[in-house]
Protein backbone atom coordinates (compact mmCIF):
# COMPACT_ATOMS: atom_id res chain seq x y z
CA UNK A 1 0.00 0.00 0.00
CA UNK A 2 0.98 3.41 -0.92
CA UNK A 3 2.58 5.67 1.89
CA UNK A 4 0.93 8.46 2.49
CA UNK A 5 3.83 11.10 1.66
CA UNK A 6 4.04 9.64 -1.72
CA UNK A 7 0.51 11.37 -2.88
CA UNK A 8 1.45 13.36 -5.86
CA UNK A 9 -0.31 16.54 -4.39
CA UNK A 10 0.43 18.12 -7.72
CA UNK A 11 -1.23 15.15 -9.76
CA UNK A 12 -4.99 16.34 -8.07
CA UNK A 13 -4.45 19.79 -7.81
CA UNK A 14 -5.98 19.63 -11.58
CA UNK A 15 -9.26 18.20 -10.07
CA UNK A 16 -9.99 21.98 -8.11
CA UNK A 17 -11.12 22.89 -12.20
CA UNK A 18 -13.33 19.37 -12.66
CA UNK A 19 -17.62 19.43 -13.60
CA UNK A 20 -19.76 20.41 -10.57
CA UNK A 21 -20.60 17.54 -8.09
CA UNK A 22 -23.29 15.77 -9.47
CA UNK A 23 -20.95 15.24 -13.04
CA UNK A 24 -18.27 13.79 -10.05
CA UNK A 25 -18.19 9.88 -10.99
CA UNK A 26 -18.30 7.43 -8.05
CA UNK A 27 -14.69 6.37 -6.92
CA UNK A 28 -13.49 2.70 -7.21
CA UNK A 29 -12.19 -0.22 -5.12
CA UNK A 30 -13.38 0.61 -1.86
CA UNK A 31 -12.48 -2.08 1.33
CA UNK A 32 -15.83 -4.16 2.16
CA UNK A 33 -16.80 -3.06 5.48
CA UNK A 34 -16.28 -5.77 8.81
CA UNK A 35 -20.11 -7.38 10.18
CA UNK A 36 -21.72 -4.51 12.05
CA UNK A 37 -21.31 -5.64 16.20
CA UNK A 38 -24.58 -4.18 16.92
CA UNK A 39 -28.16 -3.93 15.96
CA UNK A 40 -29.36 -1.89 12.80
CA UNK A 41 -29.86 1.25 12.81
CA UNK A 42 -26.69 1.40 14.64
CA UNK A 43 -27.71 3.82 17.86
CA UNK A 44 -25.60 4.41 20.97
CA UNK A 45 -26.79 6.22 23.81
CA UNK A 46 -24.03 8.75 25.62
CA UNK A 47 -26.08 6.57 29.18
CA UNK A 48 -24.43 3.89 27.93
CA UNK A 49 -20.96 5.53 28.40
CA UNK A 50 -21.46 7.78 31.43
CA UNK A 51 -22.98 6.98 34.96
CA UNK A 52 -26.18 8.37 35.90
CA UNK A 53 -24.72 11.06 37.90
CA UNK A 54 -22.62 12.26 35.14
CA UNK A 55 -26.04 12.54 33.12
CA UNK A 56 -27.73 14.10 35.23
CA UNK A 57 -24.97 16.70 35.92
CA UNK A 58 -25.21 17.14 31.93
CA UNK A 59 -28.85 17.80 31.86
CA UNK A 60 -28.81 20.16 34.89
CA UNK A 61 -26.36 22.25 33.25
CA UNK A 62 -28.43 22.73 30.07
CA UNK A 63 -25.54 21.70 28.01
CA UNK A 64 -23.03 19.44 26.50
CA UNK A 65 -19.74 19.44 25.99
CA UNK A 66 -17.19 17.56 24.26
CA UNK A 67 -13.92 17.33 22.08
CA UNK A 68 -13.47 16.52 18.56
CA UNK A 69 -10.48 15.81 16.18
CA UNK A 70 -9.23 13.75 13.67
CA UNK A 71 -5.69 12.16 11.97
CA UNK A 72 -4.55 11.56 15.44
CA UNK A 73 -1.53 8.55 15.43
CA UNK A 74 1.62 9.68 16.27
CA UNK A 75 3.30 7.53 14.10
CA UNK A 76 7.28 8.89 13.17
CA UNK A 77 6.98 11.94 15.26
CA UNK A 78 4.68 11.47 18.57
CA UNK A 79 5.33 14.41 20.65
CA UNK A 80 3.02 16.12 18.39
CA UNK A 81 0.10 13.74 19.08
CA UNK A 82 1.57 13.62 22.91
CA UNK A 83 1.45 17.96 23.07
CA UNK A 84 -2.67 17.35 21.70
CA UNK A 85 -3.94 14.39 24.22
CA UNK A 86 -2.14 16.57 27.02
CA UNK A 87 -3.88 19.61 25.81
CA UNK A 88 -7.35 17.50 25.28
CA UNK A 89 -6.75 14.98 29.19
CA UNK A 90 -5.74 18.76 31.14
CA UNK A 91 -9.14 19.80 29.83
CA UNK A 92 -10.93 16.60 30.26
CA UNK A 93 -9.71 16.98 34.03
CA UNK A 94 -11.42 20.58 34.43
CA UNK A 95 -13.93 19.56 37.45
CA UNK A 96 -15.97 22.68 36.69
CA UNK A 97 -17.50 21.80 32.83
CA UNK A 98 -14.79 18.63 31.71
CA UNK A 99 -15.24 17.54 28.35
CA UNK A 100 -17.77 14.14 28.50
CA UNK A 101 -15.98 12.57 25.60
CA UNK A 102 -13.56 12.23 22.99
CA UNK A 103 -15.05 12.12 19.15
CA UNK A 104 -12.17 10.81 16.85
CA UNK A 105 -12.73 11.87 13.11
CA UNK A 106 -10.51 9.09 11.49
CA UNK A 107 -7.31 7.50 11.38
CA UNK A 108 -6.04 6.44 15.23
CA UNK A 109 -3.41 4.65 13.83
CA UNK A 110 -1.01 4.78 10.91
CA UNK A 111 -0.40 3.70 8.45
CA UNK A 112 -2.50 0.31 8.09
CA UNK A 113 -4.55 0.03 10.74
CA UNK A 114 -2.05 -2.76 12.22
CA UNK A 115 -3.14 -4.26 15.62
CA UNK A 116 0.08 -3.25 16.87
CA UNK A 117 -0.07 0.30 16.39
CA UNK A 118 -2.99 0.31 18.88
CA UNK A 119 -0.87 0.78 21.98
CA UNK A 120 1.66 3.34 20.93
CA UNK A 121 -0.31 5.25 18.84
CA UNK A 122 -3.39 5.13 20.58
CA UNK A 123 -3.52 3.75 24.20
CA UNK A 124 -0.35 4.57 25.46
CA UNK A 125 -1.12 8.72 24.41
CA UNK A 126 -4.52 8.40 25.97
CA UNK A 127 -3.73 6.37 29.10
CA UNK A 128 -4.21 9.73 31.08
CA UNK A 129 -7.54 11.21 29.14
CA UNK A 130 -10.32 10.66 31.35
CA UNK A 131 -13.26 9.91 29.43
CA UNK A 132 -14.86 7.69 27.19
CA UNK A 133 -13.36 8.18 23.66
CA UNK A 134 -15.19 7.20 20.35
CA UNK A 135 -14.47 7.26 16.72
CA UNK A 136 -15.12 6.79 13.01
CA UNK A 137 -12.50 5.18 11.02
CA UNK A 138 -10.35 7.13 8.33
CA UNK A 139 -8.63 5.40 5.59
CA UNK A 140 -5.44 4.81 7.34
CA UNK A 141 -7.78 2.87 9.59
CA UNK A 142 -9.25 0.92 6.65
CA UNK A 143 -6.38 0.14 4.35
CA UNK A 144 -4.84 -3.07 5.44
CA UNK A 145 -1.41 -3.95 5.56
CA UNK A 146 -1.74 -7.04 2.71
CA UNK A 147 -4.36 -9.09 1.05
CA UNK A 148 -4.46 -11.74 4.26
CA UNK A 149 -5.20 -8.98 6.54
CA UNK A 150 -9.10 -7.72 6.49
CA UNK A 151 -9.95 -4.26 6.47
CA UNK A 152 -10.97 -2.40 9.83
CA UNK A 153 -10.42 -5.77 11.94
CA UNK A 154 -8.33 -4.23 14.43
CA UNK A 155 -10.65 -0.68 14.67
CA UNK A 156 -13.43 -3.21 15.24
CA UNK A 157 -11.97 -5.20 18.14
CA UNK A 158 -10.86 -1.72 20.13
CA UNK A 159 -14.09 0.18 18.89
CA UNK A 160 -16.95 -1.96 17.94
CA UNK A 161 -16.45 -4.77 20.77
CA UNK A 162 -19.38 -6.27 21.85
CA UNK A 163 -18.73 -5.76 25.10
CA UNK A 164 -16.38 -3.60 27.19
CA UNK A 165 -13.20 -5.66 28.21
CA UNK A 166 -9.20 -4.63 28.09
CA UNK A 167 -7.91 -5.46 24.53
CA UNK A 168 -4.96 -7.66 23.82
CA UNK A 169 -3.57 -4.05 22.19
CA UNK A 170 -3.75 -1.97 24.95
CA UNK A 171 -0.96 -3.99 26.93
CA UNK A 172 -0.56 -2.34 30.50
CA UNK A 173 -3.42 0.13 29.56
CA UNK A 174 -6.71 -0.43 31.68
CA UNK A 175 -8.51 1.42 29.17
CA UNK A 176 -11.84 -0.47 28.15
CA UNK A 177 -13.05 -0.94 24.53
CA UNK A 178 -15.66 0.67 23.03
CA UNK A 179 -18.52 -0.58 21.74
CA UNK A 180 -20.08 1.18 18.92
CA UNK A 181 -22.20 -0.82 17.18
CA UNK A 182 -20.83 -0.81 13.86
CA UNK A 183 -18.07 1.81 12.00
CA UNK A 184 -20.55 3.92 10.99
CA UNK A 185 -23.04 4.22 13.72
CA UNK A 186 -25.48 7.50 15.57
CA UNK A 187 -24.91 8.79 18.74
CA UNK A 188 -27.66 10.19 20.65
CA UNK A 189 -27.30 12.24 23.58
CA UNK A 190 -29.96 14.66 25.45
CA UNK A 191 -28.44 17.76 23.72
CA UNK A 192 -26.96 16.90 20.05
CA UNK A 193 -27.39 13.85 17.82
CA UNK A 194 -23.88 12.87 15.63
CA UNK A 195 -24.08 10.62 12.78
CA UNK A 196 -20.46 8.92 12.06
CA UNK A 197 -20.26 7.86 8.73
CA UNK A 198 -17.16 5.50 7.54
CA UNK A 199 -16.15 6.71 4.40
CA UNK A 200 -14.00 3.94 3.41
CA UNK A 201 -10.04 4.21 1.74
CA UNK A 202 -10.46 5.62 -1.45
CA UNK A 203 -9.16 8.97 -2.51
CA UNK A 204 -12.42 10.22 -2.51
CA UNK A 205 -14.52 8.71 0.01
CA UNK A 206 -17.26 6.10 -0.47
CA UNK A 207 -20.62 5.00 0.99
CA UNK A 208 -22.48 2.13 -0.81
CA UNK A 209 -26.02 2.64 -1.17
CA UNK A 210 -26.74 0.56 2.02
CA UNK A 211 -24.75 3.14 4.13
CA UNK A 212 -26.46 6.36 2.47
CA UNK A 213 -29.99 4.86 3.01
CA UNK A 214 -28.95 4.97 6.46
CA UNK A 215 -27.71 8.18 6.37
CA UNK A 216 -30.63 9.62 4.63
CA UNK A 217 -32.65 7.94 7.34
CA UNK A 218 -30.95 8.65 10.38
CA UNK A 219 -31.00 12.41 9.74
CA UNK A 220 -34.91 12.11 9.16
CA UNK A 221 -35.40 10.25 12.33
CA UNK A 222 -33.05 12.72 14.51
CA UNK A 223 -34.97 14.52 16.83
CA UNK A 224 -35.75 18.14 15.88
CA UNK A 225 -35.41 19.80 19.22
CA UNK A 226 -31.57 19.61 19.36
CA UNK A 227 -28.59 20.12 16.83
CA UNK A 228 -27.35 17.33 14.33
CA UNK A 229 -24.44 17.03 13.46
CA UNK A 230 -22.27 14.88 10.65
CA UNK A 231 -19.03 13.32 11.05
CA UNK A 232 -16.88 11.61 8.40
CA UNK A 233 -13.10 11.27 7.63
CA UNK A 234 -13.12 12.23 4.25
CA UNK A 235 -13.93 16.28 3.92
CA UNK A 236 -16.05 17.66 1.35
CA UNK A 237 -14.53 21.23 1.05
CA UNK A 238 -10.37 22.08 1.92
CA UNK A 239 -8.33 24.21 0.29
CA UNK A 240 -5.15 22.50 1.10
CA UNK A 241 -2.57 21.54 -1.49
CA UNK A 242 -2.21 17.69 -0.32
CA UNK A 243 -5.60 15.91 -0.37
CA UNK A 244 -7.80 18.92 -1.63
CA UNK A 245 -11.81 18.75 -1.43
CA UNK A 246 -13.98 16.00 -1.89
CA UNK A 247 -16.42 16.83 -4.60
CA UNK A 248 -17.97 13.12 -3.95
CA UNK A 249 -18.67 13.69 -0.45
CA UNK A 250 -20.06 17.05 -1.48
CA UNK A 251 -22.23 15.48 -3.48
CA UNK A 252 -23.31 12.61 -0.70
CA UNK A 253 -24.37 15.19 1.91
CA UNK A 254 -26.40 17.32 -0.31
CA UNK A 255 -28.18 14.43 -1.43
CA UNK A 256 -28.85 13.23 2.04
CA UNK A 257 -29.83 16.89 3.23
CA UNK A 258 -32.36 16.46 0.13
CA UNK A 259 -33.29 12.85 0.60
CA UNK A 260 -34.36 13.74 4.23
CA UNK A 261 -35.31 16.78 4.17
CA UNK A 262 -33.16 18.00 7.00
CA UNK A 263 -29.94 20.43 7.14
CA UNK A 264 -27.40 19.17 10.06
CA UNK A 265 -25.91 22.16 12.47
CA UNK A 266 -22.90 21.66 11.55
CA UNK A 267 -20.58 18.60 9.20
CA UNK A 268 -16.95 17.89 10.78
CA UNK A 269 -14.44 16.16 8.38
CA UNK A 270 -11.02 15.34 8.97
CA UNK A 271 -7.73 13.56 6.59
CA UNK A 272 -6.35 16.91 5.84
CA UNK A 273 -4.09 17.82 9.04
CA UNK A 274 -5.11 21.51 9.88
CA UNK A 275 -7.85 23.43 10.65
CA UNK A 276 -10.51 24.97 8.66
CA UNK A 277 -13.87 26.41 8.99
CA UNK A 278 -16.24 26.68 5.89
CA UNK A 279 -19.85 27.56 4.47
CA UNK A 280 -21.33 25.87 2.25
CA UNK A 281 -24.51 27.08 0.07
CA UNK A 282 -27.72 25.06 -0.13
CA UNK A 283 -30.73 25.76 -2.93
CA UNK A 284 -33.04 28.34 -2.28
CA UNK A 285 -32.99 31.14 0.51
CA UNK A 286 -31.31 28.36 3.07
CA UNK A 287 -28.51 29.52 5.13
CA UNK A 288 -25.35 28.05 4.40
CA UNK A 289 -24.35 24.91 5.88
CA UNK A 290 -20.99 25.25 8.21
CA UNK A 291 -18.59 22.85 7.51
CA UNK A 292 -15.05 22.47 9.83
CA UNK A 293 -11.76 20.27 9.22
CA UNK A 294 -10.61 18.93 12.42
CA UNK A 295 -7.42 17.24 11.27
CA UNK A 296 -4.72 18.67 13.41
CA UNK A 297 -5.04 15.74 15.86
CA UNK A 298 -1.16 14.58 16.28
CA UNK A 299 0.08 13.51 12.59
CA UNK A 300 3.17 14.97 12.32
CA UNK A 301 2.74 16.60 8.91
CA UNK A 302 0.19 19.18 8.66
CA UNK A 303 -1.14 20.56 5.50
CA UNK A 304 -0.82 24.43 4.12
CA UNK A 305 -3.35 26.49 2.68
CA UNK A 306 -2.78 26.84 -0.83
CA UNK A 307 -4.77 28.76 -3.42
CA UNK A 308 -5.26 27.36 -7.43
CA UNK A 309 -3.16 29.82 -8.11
CA UNK A 310 -0.33 28.70 -5.48
CA UNK A 311 -0.88 31.89 -3.32
CA UNK A 312 -1.95 31.99 0.10
CA UNK A 313 -5.72 33.02 0.04
CA UNK A 314 -7.03 36.22 1.51
CA UNK A 315 -10.23 35.34 3.67
CA UNK A 316 -12.81 35.12 3.00
CA UNK A 317 -11.97 33.04 0.03
CA UNK A 318 -14.73 31.85 -2.42
CA UNK A 319 -14.34 28.51 -5.00
CA UNK A 320 -16.20 28.42 -8.25
CA UNK A 321 -19.32 26.61 -6.70
CA UNK A 322 -19.81 29.47 -3.80
CA UNK A 323 -18.25 27.41 -1.26
CA UNK A 324 -16.35 29.89 1.21
CA UNK A 325 -13.27 29.45 3.79
CA UNK A 326 -14.02 31.67 6.78
CA UNK A 327 -11.21 30.91 8.86
CA UNK A 328 -8.57 28.46 9.10
CA UNK A 329 -5.16 27.43 11.70
CA UNK A 330 -2.45 24.93 9.21
CA UNK A 331 0.61 26.20 11.12
CA UNK A 332 0.06 24.30 14.10
CA UNK A 333 -1.51 21.12 15.57
CA UNK A 334 -5.01 21.94 17.29
CA UNK A 335 -8.42 20.14 18.45
CA UNK A 336 -12.24 21.52 18.89
CA UNK A 337 -14.13 21.94 21.39
CA UNK A 338 -17.59 21.65 20.94
CA UNK A 339 -20.62 23.07 23.54
CA UNK A 340 -24.08 21.32 22.46
CA UNK A 341 -27.27 23.12 23.60
CA UNK A 342 -31.17 22.54 22.06
CA UNK A 343 -30.49 25.92 20.52
CA UNK A 344 -27.41 25.06 18.71
CA UNK A 345 -23.84 24.73 18.71
CA UNK A 346 -20.59 26.79 19.90
CA UNK A 347 -16.53 25.36 18.99
CA UNK A 348 -13.59 26.15 20.24
CA UNK A 349 -10.86 25.77 18.26
CA UNK A 350 -7.37 25.74 20.20
CA UNK A 351 -3.41 25.88 19.20
CA UNK A 352 -1.78 23.53 20.99
CA UNK A 353 1.99 24.36 22.22
CA UNK A 354 3.98 21.61 21.38
CA UNK A 355 6.89 22.41 23.50
CA UNK A 356 7.44 18.72 25.60
CA UNK A 357 5.64 18.64 29.08
CA UNK A 358 3.23 21.61 27.96
CA UNK A 359 -0.38 21.43 28.17
CA UNK A 360 -0.55 24.94 27.02
CA UNK A 361 -3.39 26.11 24.23
CA UNK A 362 -4.08 28.94 22.55
CA UNK A 363 -7.49 29.89 21.26
CA UNK A 364 -7.67 30.26 17.35
CA UNK A 365 -11.54 31.12 17.15
CA UNK A 366 -14.61 31.05 18.58
CA UNK A 367 -17.88 30.21 16.68
CA UNK A 368 -21.52 29.57 16.75
CA UNK A 369 -23.76 27.24 14.86
CA UNK A 370 -27.78 27.90 15.38
CA UNK A 371 -29.57 24.84 14.90
CA UNK A 372 -31.57 23.95 11.71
Amino acid sequence: MAHPEQDLAAARWPQRGRAPAEAVAPPRDPEPLPTPTGQSPYRMDLDSLLSAAEIAEIRSAGHLTFQLVGDVGGVKRPEFQMAVTGAMANQAHDPHDPPRFLYILGDVVYYNGQASEYYPQFYEPYADYPAPILAVPGNHDGTPIDQNSPSLAAFVTNFCASSPQVSPDARDVRRLTMTQPNVYFTLTTPFVTVIGMYDNVVDDGYLDEDQRRWLAAEMRAAPDDRPMILASHHPMLSLDMFHGPSEYMEQVIDEAIQSSGRVPTVVFAGHVHNYQRWTHPLPGNQDPLPFVVSGGGGYWNLHHIMAPDRSVPALPYTDERGNQLCNYEDHAHSFTRVDARADGITTWQFRVDDTPGSVATTLVEKASFPKR
